[in-house]
């Protein structure tokens, strides 16, 4: 069996009144249960977005290099805005 850890976050009030009426409803066992659940998808999520990048980056030849890096930024423009729409 996997060991547990009890801890403690904070949600709105709507969010968990949200999850409240899925238990009451019976579609989920618990808020925590819930709770438990979408953590765990959320960590799939992330793992198979670095697997899909990873396998991105290998198919277009690697990470960027230096000077690959530098022409996207100045074409870019490096996240900066000009004000212009």
């Amino acid at each position: 069996m996997v060991g547990t850890r009890k801890v403690t976050i904070t949600l709105s009030v709507a969010t968990v009144d949200r999850v409240r009426q899925l238990v009451e409803a019976g579609q989920t066992p618990s808020i925590s249960g819930f709770v438990q659940h979408a953590v765990a998808v959320a960590l799939d999520d992330v793992a198979g977005w670095g697997s899909a990048l990873s396998e991105a980056l290998a198919g277009t030849g690697g990470e960027l290099s230096a000077q690959e890096r530098a022409w996207a930024d100045s074409v870019l423009d490096h996240g900066q805005q000009t004000g212009a729409a």
